[in-house]
């Protein structure tokens, strides 16, 4: 057993929290996957979409962390540094299986303006939802997350199972925040309307403001969506808005909640000693000239 074979052991076992810079590469990348690994997992599911993949990518993703922990100085969190490595992961796996799906949904096929009606769930906000439907709900918002085109899937997906910010989504995915904001809008409101119209629905109220008045208050809503992981920030107060902006408001955040929720993910004995095995046959890197060589710089 090599030394880094050893290290990872012992550690698994007895620590949960994150590394500090200048942790060994192996002890820190054994504690990354006793509190990260579970969700990392989770994470690539909705990101690739196949459970081979998905393994491929983690296994790819913790290699990569304990070959390049060197550059970790502690700028970001060890969870986003590690969740960034695993976007990127992705974002190569998906360019070595043909490209980048680009297909984008016009903005106004995405408004729901033109509907006539809404959730029932939507409507009735005070009626407590049954375990049943909220497991049915998730599964449509699983299954609804895989149909969207990757450069929407991927900020989402990172964003809301992760609770990283639009900066540090960006920096993961190489976006601009703003790109990412426009990124996440798309993806909230596709999400919208393919879960709404698989929904049990009744009739829509009437709006009783101007079609301008109603886009400003969703637009408000949809960047304080971005704001908050934890759903305090999204909320608007009931006074300014009316009963139909107020349904939509609502699918939007049972969407959101059910995304939340698809984080289950696990190591498995056999990933995990597939991944164990593959650090113990590495060694970390001791410095970026690789990297640099690439053009590449570390990441952070």
């Amino acid at each position: 057993m090599t030394r880094a074979a050893a290290s990872i052991g012992p550690s698994r076992r007895t620590s949960a929290v994150d590394p500090s810079p200048g942790t060994p590469a192996a002890q820190a990348v054994a504690m990354l996957m006793a509190t990260h690994g579970a969700r990392l997992h989770g994470l690539a599911l909705r990101l690739c979409g196949h459970r081979a993949d998905a393994e491929d990518m983690v296994q790819d993703a913790f290699l990569q962390a304990f070959r390049k922990w060197h550059t970790f100085r502690g700028q970001s969190s060890p969870g986003t540094w590690l969740f960034t490595i695993a976007a990127r992961c992705c974002k190569a796996r998906i360019r070595r299986k043909g490209g980048v799906d680009r297909r984008t949904p016009a903005l106004s096929q995405l408004m729901p303006w033109q509907e006539t009606s809404v959730m029932a769930a939507a409507i009735e906000p005070s009626r407590e939802s049954s375990p049943a439907e909220e497991r049915e709900a998730v599964r449509r918002v699983q299954s609804e997350v895989a149909q969207l085109p990757e450069h929407l899937r991927l900020p989402l997906v990172l964003k809301e199972l992760t609770g990283m910010s639009v900066r540090d989504t960006g920096a993961a995915l190489g976006l601009t925040p703003n790109t990412v904001k426009t990124r996440l809008l798309r993806a909230r409101l596709a999400l919208r309307k393919a879960m709404t119209a698989k929904a049990p629905a009744v009739i829509a109220p009437a709006p009783i403001y101007e079609k301008r008045v109603c886009i400003d208050l969703l637009m408000t809503k949809l960047r304080a969506m971005d704001r908050d992981r934890s759903g305090a920030a999204t909320r608007i107060p009931k006074a300014e808005v009316c009963a139909r902006c107020r349904s939509v408001f609502r699918e939007l955040d049972l969407v959101q909640s059910a995304c939340r929720q698809l984080d289950e993910g696990s190591l498995s004995p056999t990933l995990r000693g597939a991944i164990e095995r593959a650090i113990a046959g590495a060694r970390p890197s001791t410095n970026a000239a690789t990297r640099r060589r690439r053009g590449r710089p570390p990441v952070r």
